[in-house]
Order: C-alpha cells, then sequence, then structure tokens
C-alpha cells in the first residue's frame, strides 16, 4: 500500500513551461534555428510571469536545446548536436516513458565500450576494500524483494558505480553519475519484471568473483552477458508494447 500511495507532487509553473517547450522542440514543431518570441512576450501569451519564463529558458539552454543570445533573444538548437545527457530524460518523457528502438540501441552500443572497459580496468585495479565493499553488495542484493523495483533500481546502480570507482579512472565515475537518471529510468522498465532478478544477481557474482581474482579477460566476458542480457529484455518489452 504504502508504495501505491505516493506522495502527490504539482509541477512547478516552471517545469510546465520546460516541458512544454521540449515537447515542441523535440516533436519538431519549434524548427532549427528558430527564434523563440521575447520572455515579455512568452509571458504574455503563457499567463506566466517573466522569471519563469526566464528561469524556463534557461534550464533549456543547459539542456542544449536553446540558445540564449544577448539581444538576439533566444534560438532552438539542433540538440543532436549541442545537447546534453539531460536530453535523454526528455526524449523518454516525449515517448511518455516508452522505450524507442533507436534510442535505446544507442544507449547499449554506448554502455558495451564504456562498462566492459570500465570492468576490465575494476579486476586490474580494484583495492582489497573494494572487493569487500563488492562482497557487501552482493550480501545486500540477496536481501532484495524481487518486487521492491526501487530497491533493485538503487542496488544496481550502486554495483554498476563502484566497478567504475574500482577502474581507478577519476572521470569514469563522474560520467556514470552524469548518467545516473538515464540508468534508473531504464532500469526501472527493466527490473518490472521480477524475473529477471536472479540473472542479474548471478551476473553480478560471477562479476565479484572475476574482479576479486584479478581476472580481466572473464571481467569483460561477463560484463557483455549482462549489458547483452539486458537488450535481450529490452526488445522483448519494446516489441510487447507494439
Amino acid at each position: 500500500m504504502q508504495e501505491l500511495l505516493k506522495p502527490i507532487r504539482a509541477e512547478s509553473l516552471k517545469e510546465v513551461f520546460v516541458t512544454r517547450f521540449e515537447e515542441l522542440i523535440l516533436s519538431g514543431k519549434l524548427s532549427i534555428g528558430e527564434k523563440l518570441p521575447s520572455e515579455r512576450e512568452l509571458a504574455f501569451q503563457l499567463g506566466v510571469s517573466r522569471p519563469v519564463v526566464h528561469e524556463g529558458l534557461v534550464e533549456l539552454a543547459s539542456k542544449g536545446l536553446i540558445t540564449m543570445k544577448p539581444r538576439a533573444g533566444a534560438i532552438v538548437n539542433d540538440y543532436r548536436k549541442s545537447g546534453s545527457p539531460d536530453i535523454l530524460n526528455s526524449l523518454f518523457n516525449y515517448h511518455q516513458g516508452k522505450l524507442d528502438l533507436k534510442i535505446l540501441d544507442s544507449i547499449l552500443s554506448m554502455r558495451m565500450l564504456f562498462e566492459v572497459e570500465t570492468a576490465r580496468l575494476a579486476a586490474l585495479n580494484r583495492s582489497e576494500d573494494q572487493v569487500k565493499t563488492f562482497n557487501n553488495l552482493i550480501r545486500r542484493e540477496n536481501k532484495v524483494r524481487h518486487t521492491d523495483i526501487q530497491a533493485l533500481i538503487e542496488v544496481d546502480f550502486e554495483f554498476h558505480h563502484l566497478i567504475t570507482l574500482a577502474s581507478d579512472n577519476q572521470i569514469y565515475p563522474l560520467l556514470m553519475n552524469s548518467m545516473k537518471s538515464i540508468y534508473t529510468n531504464l532500469t526501472g522498465q527493466f527490473f518490472a519484471d521480477p524475473a529477471v532478478v536472479p540473472r542479474v544477481f548471478t551476473f553480478h557474482r560471477e562479476m565479484v568473483d572475476a574482479i576479486g581474482a584479478k581476472d580481466e579477460i572473464v571481467a569483460v566476458r561477463v560484463m557483455k552477458k549482462i549489458l547483452k542480457h539486458g537488450e535481450k529484455q529490452f526488445i522483448l518489452l519494446i516489441n510487447g508494447r507494439k
């Protein structure tokens, strides 16, 4: 019951503004290079204050959706060239949380390059303290209910983030953090099927064993299995929604 009765949250005017313009830009209704009305005009047309409009435009600019130029106003960008990782969340929202096959394929290809390498480096560079942390995490996983999606999301992200920390590369953990909202969006849909959980936890155990043994070849092999398993499940999920 507690999971069903989540707190009711009203969106702020700024969030509504940002969501509306994300949809207009991502749908192509606002064209690349198109100049938006002035902040005063937008405030008048939308019936909101200028500070709401300004804050909304600043957030759109931070995502790379628009460029704000002094005395020239806001210009719609080609988000594929200037967008930040936050755009992926906007794309998920635009598709009402449904997985777009092309976006999914791009994410999985990126993860295959990024996470296979972090697994290899983790096996080579992990510390003894990190091995202990991995084993503690495995013990925590075994206590998580397979229907507790939020707990599964959290422990799975922690596991993959720990791999980046064990890689001894200072940038990889930061990249993983920057993708957290995207990652958890995907795993939230993935863990909606409790049947996938035992297989995932088995892979995690195999990965910890490989990292503990400093076996980079096995670590790479296991990470590829993890990602291929995820790809297969997501494709089934997409096909099931058609």
